[in-house]
């Protein structure tokens, strides 16, 4: 029962990926979705987190050191999780996969940029309800990017956004 379960959800979440990634070839997409991906990677969410530390004025400087405590405790899951539960990138295990040149080597799961950018923006959509209206969709097309290229499945994406969300409760409850 458990094994059936286990393979109607890859068989979902296979179905979904692919829904998603047969858009690579298109032109507009495929531009949006390999710039809006770099937001969630290490060097823009670290730059990120240092112009708001920097930029933000005194009062809320607890919610800018909040974003980037739950962006630096954030990483600490998916290092461990991406060394128990070493799952092939998508590309690697499904026929007609699309990606870019280069594809990363490491293991797919969880989505170490989902995490990012849910991490840093959730402490921020928690303490400024309002932002959620913009910010999730960021958030939100920073996963969808990673499937879109090949390189997640939705279960990577969704782990991510879920393990963002606690991290960034964390960072908020420690320092807000």
């Amino acid at each position: 029962m458990r094994t059936k379960l286990i393979r109607q959800v890859y068989d979902w979440e296979c179905h979904l990926f692919q829904v998603v990634n047969k858009h690579f070839d298109f032109k507009p997409l495929n531009t949006f979705f390999r710039t809006i991906t770099h937001i969630g990677g290490a060097t823009s969410m670290i730059g990120l987190a240092l112009l708001l530390m920097l930029c933000i004025d005194r009062a809320s400087l607890p919610l800018a050191y909040a974003c980037a405590l739950s962006l630096a405790i954030s990483h600490i899951p998916v290092a461990i999780t991406k060394k128990i539960y070493p799952r092939k990138r998508p590309y690697l295990q499904l026929k007609e996969t699309k990606v870019l040149d280069n594809p990363l080597q490491d293991h797919s799961f969880p989505s170490g940029h989902t995490t990012a950018i849910f991490s840093f923006l959730a402490p921020i959509m928690i303490a400024v309800p309002v932002s959620i209206l913009f910010l999730f969709p960021l958030a939100f097309l920073v996963g969808v990017s990673r499937i879109y290229l090949g390189l997640h499945y939705p279960t990577d994406v969704f782990a991510g956004m879920l393990l963002g969300i606690f991290s960034g409760i964390i960072g908020l409850q420690l320092f807000y």
